[in-house]
């Protein structure tokens, strides 16, 4: 049996803080109210000079007690862009750590640990963004809770090795294995039990979750998985990669012959010219982005929403879902990483054709018939929000729902103030929900025409769900909330997440059997 135990330490000229040993040294957080938190541990050494396109590798161990009171440095990536960030985070290559928040009192039995992949269309974010602080979640469910920061755009996951075997793909997603290897080594010194972690993220962070879903090295490190909104059809083939990496080495302006000199250029440089192609590749090829996870025959051996189909992830509880009006958000804020026109999703649309051979004239028109207004805003969006989001959540149940439990969920809530805004429920908004991180009255306009009573309840039945399956392994509310039915491919039950929950069997209608059973992607 493990027990629980926090020492306290004093510090000089402190009264010390919780202190947790890890097997590269001792820890020194602090106390929120009945949680203790860790902020900026590091899970490996820092990514910089000769390392900074190379996996991840551990930590040096370090002598006494490390302070971790506050986030480390973000990932390097373009601060110009909508993701709400605390613009006095430092950005910088020692960006691998994680937060860690542990009910500070003694527990007799390890906890269940959930470990968060944040968001950000895989070029942005970082785990010190306030919505995903992780108390409420620890003192509600009384779990460990642990946000992982990670390598994202051109240096996590835009594929270099065409260029010179220097470079090493899909490195965003190896940072993500180095903290599960490291959750699973080292939880237990902060009361977690490193047989019962929960993987869970939203968009680009769910992505992720699918994809290791689907990597065999990722096998065991998780017992859990839950994927809010996952855009699983964004991986790409490796032809398509070099490509991608041939354009930005002409933006970065280095021959060939001089590529090894990314290694040693300024961080602002990299990120300028990947700044340029990240807008730039989504304009010209409407539904794609320029870093996303590759298909590199070894971290990722196929496509993940082929190996859902085939029935080749791992075996372990799946939450899955998305929300009911995805696109709006990326038309409020006007951003390229979506097509939300008509005429960017007809782009989308015949890139898509000529990408598929076998996609014949006839299978296009039964998808596009299914929109009625593509020719309008409102139907453009409804094919962006389809295409990204819904049908890959679909997919990936179909194909895992094979053989481990899984559950279907989409959200639909939205306060007055997002309704009156046309962004509804849009996508990222189920994230302070499942958080319970609602900001004050004046600094979270979602409110301004009220609803928070109402939103209160909402995330209260939803962190419980989330919780009971990180503890249990089934969404059971255990509050009297709508009993929630794992899916299966005939009936397709899914749980509408409103004011009041519904379960809905196959609230999508035709949509599967318009676009489908085989997964439709960007290869």
């Amino acid at each position: 049996m493990n027990v629980q135990c926090f020492e306290v330490t004093p510090a000089v000229g402190d009264e010390g803080g919780p202190l947790a040993r890890t097997e590269f040294g001792a820890v020194r957080g602090s106390r929120e109210g009945a949680v203790a938190v860790w902020r900026g541990v590091p899970y490996a050494a820092a990514a910089a000079g000769p390392r900074r396109f190379r996996p991840p590798r551990a930590p040096e161990r370090w002598g006494g007690v490390r302070d971790c009171l506050v986030a480390g440095q973000i990932a390097p990536q373009d601060m110009n862009n909508t993701v709400p960030m605390d613009r006095s985070l430092e950005m910088g290559e020692d960006c691998l750590w994680l937060n860690i928040w542990a009910p500070a009192t003694a527990s007799e039995e390890p906890r269940p640990v959930m470990v968060w992949l944040h968001g950000g269309a895989y070029c942005l974010g970082s785990a010190a963004q306030g919505v995903y602080d992780g108390r409420h979640l620890a003192e509600t469910g009384d779990v460990v809770v642990v946000t992982v920061n990670y390598r994202v755009g051109a240096f996590g996951f835009l594929d270099l090795s065409s260029l010179s075997d220097e470079f090493v793909p899909n490195l965003g997603l190896l940072d993500q294995l180095a903290a599960l290897e490291w959750v699973r080594d080292n939880i237990g010194g902060f009361g977690g039990d490193p047989g019962n972690v929960t993987l869970f993220g939203e968009s680009s962070g769910a992505g992720c979750v699918t994809a290791l879903l689907t990597a065999p090295r990722a096998a065991g490190l998780f017992q859990r998985a839950i994927a809010q909104s996952p855009p699983a059809t964004t991986v790409y083939g490796q032809e398509r990669a070099a490509g991608v990496a041939e354009r930005f080495r002409e933006l970065i302006d280095l021959p060939r012959a001089r590529i090894g000199e990314l290694l040693e250029c300024p961080l602002a440089r990299i990120v300028r010219a990947a700044a340029v192609l990240i807008d730039e590749v989504p304009l010209q090829a409407p539904g794609t982005l320029a870093a996303a996870p590759v298909v590199d025959e070894d971290l990722l051996p196929g496509y993940p929403t082929d190996r859902f189909r085939d029935g080749r992830s791992h075996r372990v509880p799946l939450i899955i879902g998305t929300n009911k009006d995805e696109a709006s958000l990326f038309r409020l804020f006007r951003s390229p990483i979506m097509p939300v026109t008509p005429q960017a999703v007809n782009t989308m649309l015949e890139q898509v054709e000529a990408g598929h051979p076998g996609l014949s004239a006839e299978r296009l028109a039964e998808i596009t018939a299914v929109y009625p207004d593509l020719a309008k805003p409102r139907g453009a969006l409804a094919m962006s929000t389809d295409a990204a989001f819904r049908m890959p959540a679909l997919w990936v149940a179909d194909g895992h729902a094979q053989h481990s439990r899984t559950w279907m969920y989409r959200f639909d809530h939205a306060t007055p103030m997002l309704r009156a805004a046309r962004v509804g429920a849009g996508h990222a908004t189920e994230l302070p929900y499942v958080f319970g991180n609602f900001g004050t009255f004046d600094h979270d306009p979602t409110f301004w025409l009220g609803g928070r009573k109402q939103a209160a309840e909402v995330s209260g039945r939803m962190m419980r769900r989330w919780l009971a399956f990180a503890a249990h392994g089934v969404p059971a509310a255990l509050d009297g909330s709508k009993h929630w039915p794992p899916y299966h491919p005939e009936s397709r039950d899914t749980l509408l997440i409103d004011s009041i929950d519904r379960v809905v069997p196959d609230p999508e209608g035709d949509l599967l059997t318009a676009w489908g059973e085989r997964a439709v992607g960007f290869a």
